[in-house]
């Protein structure tokens, strides 16, 4: 298929087509067929009744005019849409401040300004070529006596070349020909071999999964002195229940911490054997309040946990962990459970994982799968499902079961304290911490399962803005650990085969090669073998590999299939993103070191609640404060100052306060932002897109006209959470 030619004489086409025969037949009886054929319109009527001819004609007459009606309103309904869409695009720009979220202001990243120029650059010879074809220099089809290198266009002849320039269009050709298309070639063969390479891979770990499947490979808990087998009730409800810690790591997240405690006090755990530390590194006074006051309500009903704040935030997340690990109560427990602030898992989260611990003195790590609550909250959070359910569910079972390593998430899991202790601890050198306990736990020979029938709740970032920061995060920390990790996995005692798999697998091909090749082949090769047709990028490569490895990637979530191509488009769009990222924590840049903590939605936060107590004090003279602790305020509304106390004091919070602060935080209004480098590039690949149609390539159009509207649509925020 090829797009709409630019000549309307190849429109109308009166000279040398004559069109296809078209039979209509009429629900009146008087004729029996309509025969138009083609543009000579030879229209034959046979009648049965001739004094009604003109009568059915008429009627005729009406049947073409409504469908010209028709096809006018939808014209219409077209172009209203399409000033519609330009009005929302106007009223983002007046209302949205353009960012860039991985460099400081003042620092525009190098990725952008090689946007910029690579598009002026585009600009100038889609003119270039535009003129060129208007004066019939046109692209052409091959000639069997041209040398390969110009078979693709037409030089023109001496008595063609009349100007200046004329002779810069040849030369350009000539240039064009002898020094670009060859390094582009060879660039672009390059990331086809990368693309080949990892899509096997892709492969080999979906066979594997399907493999696991169907044999029933899965861990199972071994048989106890009560013979209770791989039983996860029965085993769970025996004689083995270890000491447990349980850590919940946050920072000022005043929208799930209520959530997060209570779910983690309700752990089916003996009490006498659970210890649970709420690990705040918030910064804000009213956060820790809100905080302490829910670890109080639960300690008063018996729940053995301890509220632990620091003064300052060195080493974010890891930083955080160790500063628990070092009290001197954890030598008494032997395993460590950790949630992040908005994970929820089941009472029985510590029976179904525990066990496997037992009699199994190399394990170190149980890891458990993540769900989303919001999965179907919007566009961004069904895409985002599609990569993580493909991640839990063939990427790390697959390791986890032929391996007995992968990449611990950082949450959801039950460390052996011992294996963190053996691996020197956490450390805060990266901001992927949890990436990095793990390699050093598998150099130094601990194996890991992952289970992926046990299952915690959690969320998905809502708004393009917060999954920017953390795809950032993501990938730019394992580029980090690449290079802190290279000299311990050459120097460690593992098995060669297993340091192959941590250096050319687990880096190099899943972090460091999946970016690169996605960003340099769609992003730079495809946009400039449009201007360069001598170096081409074969169909397979741009439709038929790329759509089938989206498919394998949405096997593990049927639901999402009728999202496959926008899942294909939205991918190689975060590959900007991912490849900046990449680049800064591989020559250890300024962003790399950046951690932002991921904002959360809050299905249920107990804010609401306290407000709701300020704003109707006579209502009811007390009331649940975070789902349990109970706020006392007395027979008459003029006890209440004595009673809105701090937390230290009396375990009360001043609501006015809060108050006045949540009017502060309305009152500052969110808006959503406009991103340059998916801006830029989506301004490239339409450029792109329309020199294309100057060479009759139909697949490469569509690609790059979707493509880029993919990356307009990205670019002004328009995915995920609308807050303007």
């Amino acid at each position: 298929m090829s797009p709409p030619s630019l000549f309307f004489s190849d429109w109308s086409g009166r000279d040398n087509q004559k069109g296809t025969p078209v039979v209509v037949k009429m629900e009146n009886q008087n004729y029996s067929l309509v025969q138009i054929d083609g543009p000579e319109v030879a229209v034959t009527l046979k009648s049965m009744d001739k004094g009604a001819k003109g009568k059915n004609a008429k009627q005729f007459t009406w049947v073409l005019l409504l469908r010209a009606h028709r096809a006018v309103g939808c014209v219409a309904w077209l172009a209203s849409g399409f000033w519609g869409v330009l009005g929302a695009i106007k009223k983002r720009f007046a209302h949205s401040k353009a960012c860039d979220e991985s460099e400081k202001p003042g620092k525009r990243s190098l990725l952008y300004k090689f946007i910029k120029a690579f598009l002026a650059f585009a600009l100038i010879f889609l003119a270039f070529e535009m003129f060129a074809h208007w004066k019939g220099w046109q692209l052409q089809q091959p000639e069997l006596h041209l040398p390969e290198n110009m078979a693709n266009f037409h030089l023109p002849e001496t008595e063609e070349i009349k100007g200046w320039l004329e002779k810069a269009y040849i030369f350009w050709l000539s240039v064009r020909v002898d020094y670009v298309a060859y390094p582009i070639q060879l660039l672009s063969n390059f990331c086809v071999i990368l693309f080949l390479i990892q899509s096997v891979d892709r492969l080999i770990l979906c066979l594997g999964c399907f493999w696991i499947k169907v044999r029933n490979l899965k861990p199972r808990i071994k048989e106890d002195v009560n013979g209770s087998g791989g039983d996860l009730e029965s085993a769970g409800s025996g004689s083995y229940h270890p000491m447990v810690l349980v850590q919940i790591p946050m920072c000022n997240e005043k929208e799930v911490y209520e959530q997060s405690i209570s779910t983690v006090c309700q752990l089916d755990w003996p009490k006498d054997r659970l210890l649970i530390q709420v690990l705040d590194d918030s910064d804000d006074e009213m956060i820790r309040n809100l905080i302490s006051a829910e670890v109080d309500k639960w300690k008063e009903k018996g729940v053995n946990i301890l509220y632990r704040h620091r003064l300052v935030r060195t080493g974010y997340k890891a930083g955080n962990l160790k500063s628990a690990m070092s009290c001197e109560y954890v030598k008494n427990y032997e395993f460590v459970a950790i949630f992040d602030a908005d994970f929820q898992p089941n009472p029985d989260f510590l029976k179904q994982t525990v066990p496997h611990f037992r009699d199994n003195p190399e394990l170190g790590l149980v890891q458990a799968r993540w769900v989303f609550v919001n999965k179907e909250e919007n566009l961004l959070t069904r895409l985002q499902n599609i990569n993580l359910c493909f991640h839990f569910e063939v990427e790390q079972q697959v390791n986890g079961v032929f391996l007995n390593f992968f990449g611990f998430n950082g949450t959801a899991g039950v460390w052996r304290i011992k294996a963190l202790e053996d691996s020197g601890g956490w450390l805060e050198r990266t901001t992927v911490e949890d990436m990095d306990i793990a390699v050093r736990a598998h150099l130094q020979g601990w194996k890991f399962i992952y289970v992926d029938d046990v299952r915690a709740l959690c969320e998905l970032p809502e708004s393009f803005e917060t999954y920017r920061k953390q795809q950032h995060r993501w990938h730019s920390g394992p580029m980090q650990l690449f290079r802190l990790c290279l000299p311990a996995i050459v120097k460690s005692k593992i098995s060669i085969w297993k340091k192959a798999n941590l250096v050319f697998l687990f880096f190099l091909l899943r972090k460091l090669i999946l970016p690169f090749y996605s960003f340099t082949l769609f992003c730079v090769i495809l946009p400039l073998t449009m201007f360069i047709p001598e170096a081409e990028l074969p169909l397979w490569v741009i439709c038929y590999v790329p759509v089938t490895m989206s498919i394998l990637n949405i096997l593990p979530s049927p639901k999402s299939f009728p999202f496959v191509i926008p899942y294909l488009l939205f991918e190689n769009t975060m590959s900007v993103t991912k490849f900046n990222a990449m680049i800064s924590g591989l020559f250890q840049l300024g962003s790399s070191y950046e951690w932002v903590v991921t904002k959360k939605a809050g299905r249920s936060s107990s804010e609401p609640d306290l407000l709701s107590i300020g704003e109707h004090p006579k209502a009811e003279l007390s009331r649940r404060v975070s789902d349990g602790g109970l706020l006392d305020l007395g027979n008459k509304w003029k006890e209440q100052p004595e009673l809105t106390r701090r937390v230290s004091d009396g375990g009360f919070l001043d609501l006015d306060k809060l108050k006045e602060d949540k009017a502060k935080e309305s009152k500052a209004k969110k808006r959503n932002k406009i991103y340059k480098n998916e801006l830029a590039l989506a301004l490239l690949l339409l450029t792109a897109a329309v020199r294309s149609l100057l060479s009759a390539q139909g697949i490469h159009f569509y690609f790059l006209l979707f493509q880029g509207i993919t990356f307009l649509v990205v670019g002004l925020d328009l995915i995920g959470e609308q807050v303007s």
